[in-house]
């Protein structure tokens, strides 16, 4: 009997040193190759899975070991599909922790104001990891895919930061802005001030292009909008020349000439009254703002300074004096 005691006594002790061994286990750092790694997680992967891939990433432990913890440990939880990093320091619970809440590497794509349809294509087209689902499609062809047959794409999407997973669809990040670009116009269209010569929140966001494109200085930005609002209102064309250089296309090289100016496209704003009929680029939420709420000014012209700021007129001759000032020919 007391043998039985004894050895009973040794299996116990043996199975608390087991258990507090394999506790200490969980809680050090788990051996890494590198002081950062990346694993990629497939979809339905199970729990050995997993192990075999950290393990395959550079995670020097058994693979038997880890998917032994990870399947006593996860109790029924399943894990995420995805890539994820692993640091050095972190703990095989820790990493099962990650797996099971599914925190993965996050990418982002930047799309910036002022750029086109065309340079937020390009820009996705250079995001890594992003599912290139739209590079086939035309631009009609992407509309109709976003719900929005028959709409021009140029203005329609908003510059912002987005952030994505591993394998997203270009059409996700494309919704994305194209619903933050309907929500902040829709804001600016209701906080419009009265009396604008505006007939939509379409027309207000082809002149938010229109000012994207023509600031230098954000302090100029409701002034530049004020002037373009003045001609509006007394019939007078907006004369501007970002919109003269969409309309001339991926040929124009970057020389504007007298030429152009007077080469009539529906963008040439010299040769036709009016807005253009579509936006000419991706304006920012300031600009939104700018072109609904304008300065009050009685400037009727503005000309670059050189340094990013504007000088504004009133009356023409007034600003042929300061283009002889800051440019020596030209006008706007």
């Amino acid at each position: 009997m007391r043998t039985l005691l004894k050895l009973l006594a040794l299996l116990l002790a043996l199975a608390l040193a087991a258990g507090a061994g394999a506790w200490w286990w969980t809680q050090q750092p788990l051996p890494l190759a590198a002081d950062a790694l990346e694993i990629s997680v497939p979809e339905g992967a199970s729990l050995r899975t997993a192990a075999q891939r950290a393990v395959d990433g550079g995670v020097q432990t058994p693979a038997a070991l880890l998917a032994g913890y990870f399947r006593l440990a996860a109790r029924g939880q399943t894990i995420k599909p995805g890539d994820y990093a692993l640091t050095r320091g972190m703990t095989a619970a820790e990493l099962l922790g990650k797996l099971v809440r599914g925190e993965r590497i996050v990418l982002t794509v930047k799309l910036l104001e002022g750029w086109t349809f065309r340079q937020l294509r390009q820009a996705l087209a250079q995001a890594p990891r992003l599912r290139h689902d739209t590079q086939d499609m035309t631009p009609a062809q992407i509309m109709q895919a976003l719900g929005r047959p028959g709409v021009a794409p140029e203005g329609r999407f908003f510059p912002d930061t987005f952030h994505y997973f591993r394998n997203a669809s270009e059409l996700d990040i494309l919704r994305q802005s194209m619903q933050l670009m309907e929500q902040r116009l829709q804001a600016a269209w209701d906080a419009r001030a009265p009396d604008l010569p505006l007939k939509s929140a379409d027309e207000a966001l082809v002149l938010a292009s229109i000012v994207e494109k023509e600031t230098g200085r954000a302090q100029d930005r409701a002034e530049i909008a004020g002037v373009f609002i003045n001609r509006l209102r007394i019939g007078m064309r907006l004369q501007t020349d970002p919109s003269v250089i969409y309309g001339l296309g991926e040929g124009f090289d970057g020389d504007l000439k007298r030429s152009h100016l007077s080469a009539d496209t529906p963008y040439n704003t010299y040769t036709r009254a009016g807005l253009p009929p579509t936006p000419i680029a991706m304006p920012g939420k300031a600009a939104l703002l700018a072109a609904v709420q304008p300065a009050a000014t009685q400037a009727l012209y503005f000309v670059a300074r050189g340094d990013g700021s504007s000088h504004f007129s009133r009356t023409l001759d007034e600003h042929n004096r300061a283009v002889q000032r800051y440019q020596r020919g030209g006008s706007r």
